[in-house]
């Protein structure tokens, strides 16, 4: 039986196998609730405000998230290998 690491890098590859929006959407369908899919989308869109320059009150208002989310989004931000990387202009 592979390894909860083996089994995330191969969910890695398959998401680099997609090719275009319609191949994301489908994906994602299948894999996650609509729910999960808002979650997801709200922290990339925190992230966004907040390399943007605004204000935690500003980002919390604006992306209709929790504080201990937004605390972790932040750290992410700052110290991460993502949201800067991918989100920046």
């Amino acid at each position: 039986m592979e390894n909860k690491n083996e089994k995330i890098e191969e969910l890695f590859r398959l998401i680099l196998r997609l090719e275009s929006l319609e191949d994301c959407r489908s994906l994602f369908a299948d894999l996650c609730t609509i729910k999960e899919l808002e979650k997801m989308a709200e922290r990339v869109y925190a992230a966004k405000l907040l390399l943007e320059g605004k204000t935690y009150n500003q980002v919390i208002a604006q992306a209709d998230i929790s504080s201990a989310t937004l605390s972790r989004v932040s750290r992410c931000v700052q110290y991460g290998q993502g949201y800067s990387k991918f989100l920046k202009n």
